[in-house]
């Protein structure tokens, strides 16, 4: 913590692209970054989301300084940042912070492969209700800053696929939406509608980080 120092997010800053070296470490507080796979100059996807539950830049402990993912903030808010190299010598230092985030990794990495079997198999509204817990979750909040731009470009659909799935979310009176806000207004109502994989991915993190 003594190595940290604490930084404001602001919604949509780019943290790192793909291929980037790993500069900082972050550790969001009361903010959350989308991981995003770069498909092609037109197509992208996002495989992962880090909040306070973890942290950007864990390739590191596998000793990869260089980020595969884009990493953009979609929650603004405050995080704690460390260099990338002093954060190689606190693991090294340290073999319970090491173990810690070792379980971390294994987590996150479930949930890339999971998330990308999931943006393959299953319908738009199930991932869109799924995504919306996981953000809520992660924004420690039922209402958060949205636009269906936005939305479309996470998921990797169009956004008239974003536009169908929203309004029948709200004709189940589970989320209400308008100008650029969105508000959960049914969680459990959404957790039946969304697929398996927000459940599963919740699971997980319970079994292992315990």
């Amino acid at each position: 913590m003594a190595q940290c120092e604490l930084v404001e997010l602001g919604f949509g800053d780019v943290l790192c692209e793909a291929g980037d070296p790993i500069r900082h470490v972050y550790f969001p507080t009361a903010s959350f970054i989308s991981l995003i796979s770069v498909v092609d100059k037109g197509s992208n996807l996002e495989v992962g989301l880090v909040g306070a539950e973890g942290m950007l830049g864990s390739s590191l402990l596998l000793g990869v300084g260089v980020s595969s993912l884009c990493a953009l903030v979609q929650g603004a808010g405050p995080a704690l940042r460390m260099e990338a190299t002093q954060f190689s010598r606190e693991l090294k230092r340290s073999a319970p912070v090491r173990e810690r985030l070792n379980l971390y990794l294994y987590v996150l990495i479930t949930q890339l492969t999971q998330m990308a079997a999931c943006a393959r198999y299953h319908l738009v509204e199930a991932r869109l209700a799924r995504w919306l817990l996981m953000t809520r979750d992660r924004a420690q909040s039922n209402e958060f800053r949205l636009t269906q731009e936005f939305l479309a470009y996470m998921l990797g659909v169009r956004r008239a696929g974003i536009t169908r799935a929203a309004s029948q979310l709200q004709q189940r009176r589970l989320i209400a939406y308008s100008r650029g806000k969105m508000r959960i207004l049914d969680a459990r109502g959404l957790e039946g509608v969304s697929c398996e994989c927000y459940a599963s991915a919740a699971q997980m993190y319970a079994r292992v980080m315990a």
